[in-house]
C-alpha cells in the first residue's frame, strides 16, 4: 500500500503469525460474526451481508455486492462502506488466531470506483504478530478475483479481553449474545469491533 504510517509498520521483533490449530479449514464459509453486524450480519437489513471463507495459511477471501443503499455518489460505492468491507475482512482474520481484537488503525486507499451491482471481491491476510498487535493487509478488486484492484489497506488490531465489550457495550445487546445458547456464535459475537 502506498503511503503506510510507521504506526502499521511491524516492530523488528514481531513474528511471522500461526493459525490456530482450530481455526476453521481452508474453504470453510466464517459466518457472521454477530447477527446484527452491520458487515456480515444477516439482521442488518442494508448491511454488507459480506461472505467470508478461510483461506490458507492466516487468510481468507470475502466478497459483498453494493447494493444501492451502499451509495455515496449517485450509482457508486461510498467510500465509507468500502472501508467497512475492508475493516470487516481484515477483522475476520482474528478469528483464524482464535483471538480478540478490535481495529486500532485502519488506512485504506481507494484505487477506484466501484459502481453499484458490482461485487467486491477482498482478500486478507495476517502479516505479523507482536505482542498484542495484529498487523494485517487487504485488497478489494473488481470484475472478478483477479481483476483490477479498487480498494487497499493496511491494519492494527489489537487483542482486548472480552470484558472490553462487556464494559462499553449496550447492557441488552451484550446480555443477549452473552445468553446465546450456540457457544460458537456466542463467542464469535466478541470477537471483532472497535
Amino acid at each position: 500500500m502506498s503511503g503506510t504510517s510507521a504506526a502499521l509498520q511491524p516492530p523488528a521483533d514481531a513474528v511471522k503469525p500461526v493459525r490456530h490449530p482450530e481455526a476453521p479449514a481452508p474453504g470453510e464459509l466464517l459466518g457472521a460474526h454477530y447477527e446484527h453486524c452491520f458487515g456480515c450480519g444477516g439482521g442488518q437489513a442494508h448491511g454488507l451481508h459480506l461472505a467470508a471463507r478461510a483461506g490458507e495459511g492466516v487468510s481468507i477471501t470475502a466478497e459483498f455486492t453494493v447494493q444501492p443503499a451502499h451509495q455515496g455518489a449517485p450509482g457508486l460505492a461510498h467510500g465509507g462502506v468500502l472501508a467497512t468491507a475492508l475493516d470487516e475482512t481484515l477483522g475476520s482474520l482474528n478469528w483464524l488466531l482464535r483471538t480478540i481484537a478490535v481495529t486500532g488503525r485502519l488506512e485504506t486507499d481507494f484505487v477506484r470506483p466501484v459502481p453499484v451491482g458490482t461485487t467486491l471481491h477482498l482478500q486478507a491476510e495476517v502479516t505479523a504478530v507482536a505482542g498484542r498487535k495484529i498487523y494485517s493487509t487487504a485488497t478489494g478488486r473488481i470484475g472478478g478475483p483477479d481483476g483490477p484492484v479498487a480498494v487497499r489497506a493496511d491494519a492494527l488490531f489489537v487483542e482486548v479481553k472480552v470484558d472490553h465489550f462487556i464494559d462499553h457495550g449496550r447492557k441488552e445487546e451484550i446480555q443477549a449474545a452473552m445468553s446465546d445458547p450456540d457457544q460458537i456464535r456466542r463467542a464469535r459475537a466478541f470477537e471483532v469491533n472497535p
